[in-house]
């Protein structure tokens, strides 16, 4: 996948695409743990793209990426231990509805590529300090225990 320079086909790509464990729409972000965990889920299994003011059914919202890049960035530093690799770029997506392409129908969305962990486990501080393991099982997010019977190693907690 490229990663260099997010262009708009590219975007566009990944917009028709089904989420999944490389890939989730996020409409905005409402709350820095749970993004965590999204993030840490990504980089504990393949890595993966998170498209930021794109809704689930791939309507582009749009978003004011400086906000949600302070939400990412800041998610990572406080709730990652150690820190995960990532990038984040802004894209501006033109409503293909319109013929003009103006200021009133650009829409802007973050791309935020998470970088697969090369070394530990990432884990996710919880509400208690507690650390948490994660990984992306389809369009799932997944809690791992740490010493849990192997029949009981997974807790879903969100999408």
């Amino acid at each position: 996948m490229k990663s260099a320079k997010f262009e708009e086909e590219f975007v566009k790509s990944l917009i028709r695409q089904k989420e999944g464990d490389k890939l989730d729409f996020k409409q905005k972000i409402t709350s820095k743990e749970k993004i965590a965990k999204t993030l840490a889920g990504m980089a504990n299994s393949e890595g993966g793209f998170i498209l930021i003011g794109v809704s689930d059914d791939k309507k582009v919202i749009g978003i004011d990426p400086d906000e949600e890049r302070y939400m990412i960035e800041s998610a990572n530093e406080e709730f990652c231990v150690p820190r995960i690799s990532l990038s984040t770029d802004e894209v501006k997506l033109f409503d293909d509805k319109t013929a003009a392409q103006t200021d009133l129908n650009e829409r802007s969305i973050l791309v935020v590529e998470v970088k697969k962990s090369q070394g530990p486990t990432v884990y996710c501080k919880d509400k208690n300090g507690l650390l948490k393991s994660y990984i992306r099982v389809n369009d799932q997010t997944l809690a791992i225990r740490a010493e849990a019977d192997p029949e009981d190693t997974v807790d879903q907690t969100d999408h």
